[in-house]
């Protein structure tokens, strides 16, 4: 079976540097970008199978990127991964179209764990995440 293709977007370079070193050797990084704008551009080109997506980027936020992906018909997985560990946050992901939410501090820990629970058609939310019932 083929390795995992990976669209990662998120502004900061050095925190895009550490993710490619912890997903290389298993999944294929096809592409980084530091924008929501670039994100969109390039998954139509590349149709990777999973984007990963931080929230707070400049030109189009990973939230606003994702909601283009889904009206452009993106097949991708979407998981964010991001700094806000509030559900409020979280919730708005899940609404754009993510199937993952991790939190940067736990990187390491969920990052890939997340994106194969992506790929195997399960959601996953890192557990410092606290979400609250819905109604």
């Amino acid at each position: 079976m083929d390795r995992i293709s990976v669209l990662l977007a998120d502004d900061h370079a050095d925190f895009l540097a550490v993710a490619v070193r912890l997903l290389e050797p298993v999944v294929r990084v096809v592409k980084t970008v530091a924008d929501g704008n670039a994100a969109v551009q390039e998954a139509a080109r590349l149709d990777p199978d999973v984007i990963v997506l931080d929230i707070s980027m400049p030109v189009l936020s990973g939230i606003e990127a994702a909601r283009q992906l889904r009206a452009a018909g993106s097949r991708a997985k979407i998981v964010f991964l991001t700094v806000h560990p509030d559900s409020d946050f979280a919730r708005a992901a899940f609404d754009a179209g993510a199937v993952g939410y991790v939190v940067k501090d736990r990187l390491a820990s969920d990052l890939l764990h997340a994106l194969r629970e992506a790929m195997a058609g399960n959601s996953f939310v890192s557990p410092t995440v606290i979400m609250e019932p819905v109604g």
